[in-house]
């Protein structure tokens, strides 16, 4: 089950298979959840620091090095609502389970990879995995824990979760600099192995299950529709425009995702519930959401790029650099929920977009000769400012924008609008950047890094101005008990008393 669509169902007290969180399988059930959830960024964003070592090691083209990173992006977003689906039917924790497994094998291959292109491939397998436990991992927790107990659980798995992502990058990059880029990948096992043995500790609940239901045509609509952009965008730069396989495969990759609406309203049980795109309020949160989160994760990799290429930092010090982002997110973002219930959804969300957008202006201009304190830090301020800010006023406005019964599946939409976001907006650098044909992205970076900043700071304005313009400035007190960590764009609310409405 998606995270959201564990929220969306409320529990009855009285369950036996529910759980106290002050209990022995409440532990066991937020460590592995935690776990789980930051095996799931690691692999999504960890590599950002690897990218230099990797193309050295495997003398891989910055084609390949795009795939390296958006291979395991692609098929997560793809397939995130259909695993859902398995979720529904098999269980969350079996699922939970299975994908794990599937990690921790495709970690391992990733690992001992030859060449680029077997590491390609085992980034696509470590995506399915990834996309089984993004879909049931938060699902778990939420499903299982007794009903007065969710929001603090949610709020507790939300801040250990961002802690373990902030510090992730950093522990990435020491490994690269002081063992291998190989032993990055191999980090996952023992967090693996963890959450597993966690899990053996957390009831598997016996609830009623849905019937399966699989849309297959959705999935493969959506994995070849974003499959065949993605290749279009990344190897564009390297053998041109104009090539037949990038215009063969562009046109193919928007094809099927334009086909995919039509296809999904004659499904009897859709992947991609077209109904909820009647709310304007929701399309312009989601419209929001793929362009915000889209310019973070491109921002986020170029950062990381210019740190090591262009400033001189070990892979170490680029995968701490933006640690004060974190930490003052953290600070933040508990503390908008009050402003949100007194002035609602669309000023604080606005407004925090634009400062994110000012911070990202700040980081265009680091260059080589500057410190930390000049090029880094007070971008990265700015940056945790502002997404402090924005997180629970996006989480609240996107849940209050459909009815109660359909929470569940508003939070996986704007779950996926922002992975889709992110992999076409990272696919998209070497071009923003005019790498066609280069061997690294040094010479480029010393050239468009501020282009390509600026760029993701405008999608940002954009954002903002689609939120001022188009989201409603209502109070919606409770859908945002806690702040969400960045592996999710939508935080899972409270479910609902059973029996009534808020």
């Amino acid at each position: 089950m998606t995270a959201g669509a564990a929220a969306g169902t409320a529990e009855p007290a009285a369950d036996p298979g529910l759980v106290a969180l002050r209990s022995r399988a409440g532990a066991a059930l937020i460590t592995a959840t935690v776990l789980a959830s930051t095996v799931g960024f690691l692999d999504a964003y960890m590599i950002n620091v690897a990218v230099p070592a990797i193309g050295t090691d495997l003398r891989a083209s910055v084609s390949e090095l795009q795939w390296v990173l958006t291979g395991y992006l692609v098929t997560v977003a793809a397939l995130l609502l259909l695993a859902g689906a398995l979720a529904d039917h098999f269980g969350r924790r079996r699922v939970l389970v299975v994908g794990l497994l599937v990690m921790l094998v495709a970690s391992v291959c990733c690992a001992a990879a030859p060449t680029a292109l077997t590491l390609i491939g085992a980034r696509l397998v470590q995506g399915m995995g990834g996309a089984l436990v993004v879909s049931s991992s938060l699902a778990v927790l939420n499903g299982t824990l007794r009903g007065p107990d969710r929001a603090r659980g949610i709020g507790i798995w939300a801040g250990i979760a961002t802690l373990g992502t902030t510090l992730g990058p950093y522990g990435g990059g020491w490994l690269v600099d002081h063992a291998s880029w190989r032993w990055v990948f191999l980090l996952n096992l023992p967090l693996i192995g963890a959450a597993l043995w966690a899990l053996r500790g957390v009831p598997a609940r016996v609830g009623v299950r849905r019937p399966l239901s699989l849309d297959v045509a959705g999935a493969l609509l959506a994995v070849t529709g974003l499959g065949g952009v993605i290749y279009a965008l990344t190897a564009g730069p390297d053998v041109g425009w104009t090539a037949g396989p990038v215009v063969a495969s562009g046109a193919l990759g928007l094809a099927c995702l334009v086909a995919l609406v039509p296809v999904e309203r004659r499904q009897r049980a859709p992947m991609l519930r077209t109904a909820l795109f009647r709310s304007r309020p929701f399309n312009a949160i989601n419209a929001a959401t793929l362009l915000f989160y889209g310019a973070l994760a491109a921002v986020g990799y170029l950062v990381v790029l210019q740190c090591q290429l262009r400033l001189g930092y070990s892979a170490t010090a680029a995968g701490a650099a933006l640690i004060p982002e974190s930490v003052v997110f953290l600070i933040v973002s508990p503390l908008v929920g009050g402003l949100v219930d007194r002035v609602g959804t669309r000023w604080p969300m606005a407004a925090g977009i634009l400062v994110v957008a000012g911070g990202f202006a700040w980081l265009s201009a680091a260059e080589p000769g500057q410190s930390y304190v000049q090029a880094i830090l007070p971008g990265a301020l700015l940056w945790g400012l502002g997404i402090g800010l924005a997180v629970a006023p996006l989480t609240a406005g996107v849940l209050a924008a459909v009815d109660d019964s359909d929470l569940g599946e508003a939070s996986a939409i704007n779950d996926a609008a922002s992975r889709v976001g992110g992999v076409v907006l990272v696919a998209l650098v070497p071009a923003l950047l005019g790498a066609g044909g280069r061997p690294s992205l040094a010479e480029p970076l010393a050239t468009h890094y501020q282009s390509a900043m600026l760029v993701m700071a405008g999608l940002s304005v954009v954002a903002a101005v689609i939120t001022a313009v188009f989201v409603p400035s209502r109070r919606v007190a409770g859908r945002h008990n806690a702040p969400a960590p960045r592996l999710h764009a939508c935080a899972v609310p409270e479910p609902a008393p059973t029996g009534g409405g808020r």
